[in-house]
């Protein structure tokens, strides 16, 4: 058994993080209504101190997890520890418009 799961993972090496998405998705979607269609970008909080001057990272600790929903701009701050959803924020990721500055000689 433990044999067919090494090979498993060596041809497809993303099962296990692919595994450990659903299974934290699972988890936050007894506590919050997910958004629909879409797989979570997931962060996990190693250093809490460096983020604490962020409003979303106040009451983080070191092995939350942090689900980030890109087309539902969500994201969401959860305690693996004490199975409690943190903090849940609008981002706005990459939507920015660019502005150009050029000028004709």
């Amino acid at each position: 058994y433990f044999y067919f799961q090494v090979v498993q993972l060596k041809k497809n090496p993303q099962i296990l993080a692919q595994q450990e998405v659903q299974r934290l998705v699972e988890q936050v979607s007894q506590l919050i209504v997910l958004p629909e269609g879409e797989t979570p970008t997931i962060a996990t909080v190693q250093d809490p101190e460096k983020l604490k001057d962020q409003p979303f990272f106040a009451k983080a600790q070191k092995g939350d997890k942090v689900l980030i929903y890109t087309n539902a701009k969500k994201a969401i701050l959860y305690s693996p520890t004490t199975n409690k959803i943190v903090e849940v924020a609008p981002i706005n990721i990459g939507n920015t418009p660019t502005t150009s500055n050029t000028t004709n000689k």
